[in-house]
């Protein structure tokens, strides 16, 4: 029996996140910049003999009936008809309600290793094709690098070469409770007519660059978000948050005292990623 063990699932931070508009059928359009970060989620794959998909959390804890994960392998089953099946094993580090797009990365990283495992061949394009149907986010996943991304998250421009990321370390906050990304894009108070930038624009100022269209709202939905900043804040560092939070950020310039935060929030030190620790499974790299 053939095993894949210690897949990595990496996080993502959106270093801004502008709202520019709004299409008739509700779809926010965006423009973001997508960071891959060395703070990831293991899955465990392991070939089964019969068509079944089967997983488990192995720390012990208790999944729901339906997750990503599983509906990865079950669409990339159905896109092929492939009869193989898999056990999947999962070690979450990734915060949940986080903004830091875990589910996304567990998904795509599901379909990178079951396409290696199961010898289907499929092509990034295609996988991103069938990433799209599961989540806006899965398709960024499948890249390969940070990215600029915008429209409703289709529009996908790996950021390489003369736009690749420099090398940083950030400081990441999980407060205790999480956000409801449908609240805050519900909204009435959310702003939705940021005017539309350009990459230039961002590579001339990389980390100091825009702001998070989301994080106004957020703030007035969760306190602890508003309080993460200004803990950050407290040490001088340029903080924000990330997708549609809870989690908030900034680039590590100084040394701080990470046991000064509240007990209940999750504080991590990490730094960005040049590329996706998996890019090199997936053919038809067009970057």
């Amino acid at each position: 029996m053939h095993s894949l063990y210690d897949v990595p699932a990496p996080a993502k931070l959106n270093l801004f996140l502008h709202i520019t508009g709004r299409r008739p059928d509700g779809y926010h359009l965006l423009e973001s910049v997508f960071m891959l970060l060395d703070w990831h989620d293991v899955l465990h794959f392991e070939r089964s003999s019969t068509a079944q998909i089967s997983r488990e959390d192995l720390s012990g804890m208790a999944l729901p009936a339906d997750d990503l994960i599983t509906r990865a392998a079950r669409a990339l089953q159905q896109a092929t008809g492939c009869t193989q099946g898999v056990h999947i094993g999962i070690h979450k580090n990734l915060p949940a309600q986080a903004g830091m797009g875990g589910g996304s990365s567990d998904a795509a990283s599901t379909l990178i290793a079951l396409n290696r495992l199961w010898n289907l061949g499929l092509t990034r394009q295609q996988l991103q094709s069938i990433g799209l149907a599961l989540g806006a986010d899965v398709p960024f996943f499948l890249c390969g690098h940070s990215a600029w991304v915008g429209g409703i998250g289709e529009i996908i421009e790996p950021l390489t070469g003369n736009h690749a990321l420099p090398s940083q370390q950030f400081v990441v906050v999980k407060p205790e409770h999480g956000l409801d990304t449908g609240k805050i894009f519900t909204s009435s108070a959310l702003k939705r007519d940021t005017k539309p930038a350009i990459i230039a624009d961002f590579v001339a100022k990389h980390y100091d660059f825009g702001h998070n269209d989301l994080q106004p709202v957020a703030e007035s939905l969760q306190p602890e978000v508003s309080q993460a900043i200004q803990w950050l804040e407290s040490f001088k560092l340029h903080a924000r948050m990330t997708g549609s939070g809870s989690a908030v950020f900034a680039p590590l310039t100084q040394t701080i005292d990470i046991n000064s935060a509240a007990r209940t929030w999750e504080v991590k030190i990490c730094k960005n990623l040049e590329i996706h620790p998996l890019s090199s499974w997936v053919s038809d790299q067009k970057f």
